[in-house]
């Protein structure tokens, strides 16, 4: 290990022991009851809500995945991925987060995402709560394993060690899972709200630096204007190798290098089929339990209009970063990265070259920041549907707080087991993993909170076949359907939607009506100051 591997271990360090002092620091109060641990006892203020779902949100995701694909293909798939996310969290901060937080209060004082569901439709058997949890259960740990791989490529980049990614995986699942067992739900907001800021800062620090190190904007234009469709926002630009064939992951080729450029086909039409199914990841955030979560957290409906105005500036400023990290990546490092999971190093890359080794610790820690504030969100939330929902909600009708929370920790445990086992299953693509995860939550849940927060006649029997459809089609359209090709290649949060959606119209139109007491209570919420 190198004098430069040393400080920026020092000054990654320096954060991993802030994170690790705030754990410490929440555990006297969030380990009082469920309540806390689970959902901060609905304690949180503007700022903190709106940072920490924005950063739990996003993940190593926006500083890994995000800039990557925005460097192997440019412009195209990225700042339409990007235009689609920015609009979702407005919408959804616009639409669902008030009328959320006042249902799921009234609702039963509802903690978790099948608490609400479970609740709102006084589904005394649980079959509602039950499926939500095992989706959770599922696609969550989907989640966590693509932050397992984002602490692999980080410090296997980093050090040069990629022979050790299995064991730099592990490394940082254990570092994520000690803080998130001691602090729960206060610990985790407070630390991602801390992480939100050092995303932020990392992004423009990095893309500031990069521009002005390669000469300013004009000759980022220059360089990039060499490649076919890159800068294009109706175009992609297409990595070739040394035989003309593209490189893909499948394939396993790389791209090729001539006279230190990379080399490229022509280039594609980026046509609407393609730019629908970005902008389809926006329909995503409706159904996102760690940000809905957040909504049902903060401590007054009343606050959540500044929380929005702070969580879309934040949107909006870093995923434009992200995306322009990437592309000017390219005109400055044009032939180093050469196939689409190296790519997502860029951030990192870019990083350790132009920076001294301290203040590289310090700005990598927002790619660590990002993760952790997913993982320990993601972790947090699934061990909440074990313990609330399945044990003690299902399983066992009279049990303690003391036990769920035990049985909280212990399913934590299992599902940090999930995560290492799915980062190492051999897919390194981190936006690959999180588009399937954040399809299916966005099916399953996304629709079924719209129809139960805004249609009254919504029933039971409806919002356990929309979730089922919801959660089911997004399966079987990226496993089957989509390999037809042509129009079938949409991205299959678009089509898993709709259907989702078409299924709770109808089957709640062919089943009988909610009973009053649930119509009194859909109708007081608007009215409703809490």
């Amino acid at each position: 290990m190198t004098p430069e591997h040393i400080k920026i271990i020092v000054g990654m360090g320096v954060y991993l022991l802030f994170a690790i002092g705030i754990g410490i620091w929440y555990a006297r109060k969030s380990n009082r009851n469920s309540d806390e641990y689970f959902l901060g006892d609905r304690g949180l203020g503007p700022w903190v809500a709106a940072m920490s779902a924005e950063a739990s949100d996003m993940s190593g995701w926006l500083l890994l995945g995000l800039p990557g694909v925005a460097y192997f293909t440019g412009a195209g798939e990225a700042a339409w991925t990007a235009i689609g996310l920015a609009l979702g969290t407005w919408l959804n901060w616009k639409l669902v987060a008030v009328r959320l937080r006042k249902y799921s209060q009234i609702a039963g004082n509802a903690i978790t995402l099948p608490d609400f569901f479970s609740n709102r439709f006084k589904d005394d058997k649980k079959i509602l709560m039950t499926i939500a949890s095992l989706i959770i259960l599922v696609f969550f740990s989907i989640y966590v394993g693509s932050q397992f791989i984002t602490f692999g490529k980080l410090f296997g980049y980093i050090f040069g060690m990629d022979q050790y990614f299995t064991s730099m995986v592990i490394l940082g699942a254990v570092f994520v899972l000690i803080y998130t067992l001691i602090g729960g739900f206060l610990a985790e907001s407070t630390t991602d709200f801390i992480q939100g800021i050092l995303m932020f800062v990392a992004l423009i620090v990095v893309l500031a630096g990069a521009t002005i190190r390669i000469g300013g904007l004009g000759v980022v234009a220059e360089n990039l204007s060499k490649i076919p469709r890159f800068a294009d926002l109706f175009g992609i630009a297409v990595p070739i190798d040394e035989s003309g064939a593209v490189v893909t992951s499948a394939a396993g080729n790389l791209q090729g290098v001539r006279d230190g450029q990379a080399l490229f086909s022509a280039g594609a039409s980026y046509g609407v089929l393609s730019i629908l199914s970005c902008l389809a990841w926006g329909l995503g955030y409706f159904g996102m339990p760690q940000v809905l979560l957040r909504f049902m957290a903060i401590s007054h409906a009343s606050k959540l209009k500044q929380s929005r105005i702070i969580a879309v500036t934040w949107c909006v400023i870093s995923l434009f970063a992200a995306v322009a990290i990437g592309m000017v990546g390219r005109a400055l490092l044009p032939d180093l990265l050469r196939t689409a999971g190296q790519a997502e190093t860029v951030f990192i890359e870019m990083t350790i070259t132009f920076f001294p080794p301290i203040i590289a610790g310090l700005v990598l820690s927002g790619i660590l920041a990002a993760s952790m504030s997913s993982a320990d969100s993601y972790m947090l939330i699934a061990s909440s549907a074990i313990a609330r929902n399945i044990f003690g909600g299902l399983l066992t009708k009279k049990v303690s707080d003391r036990t769920i929370m035990w049985i909280a920790r212990i399913s934590l445990l299992v599902i940090s087991g999930f995560g290492i086992f799915i980062a190492l299953s051999g897919n390194d693509s981190i936006f690959r993993v999180v588009s399937y995860a954040w399809a299916g939550f966005g099916a399953a849940f996304g629709p079924l909170i719209l129809f139960s927060l805004f249609w009254k006649r919504t029933t039971l029997a409806g919002a356990i076949s929309g979730m089922v459809s919801g959660g089911l089609a997004v399966v079987i359209w990226k496993e089957l359907i989509s390999k037809i090709g042509g129009a079938f290649a949409v991205y299959e949060l678009l089509p898993a939607f709709g259907i989702s959606c078409v299924v709770i119209w109808v089957v709640s139109l062919l089943t009988p009506k909610p009973s009053d007491v649930i119509i009194k209570e859909f109708e007081s919420v608007s009215s409703a100051d809490i």
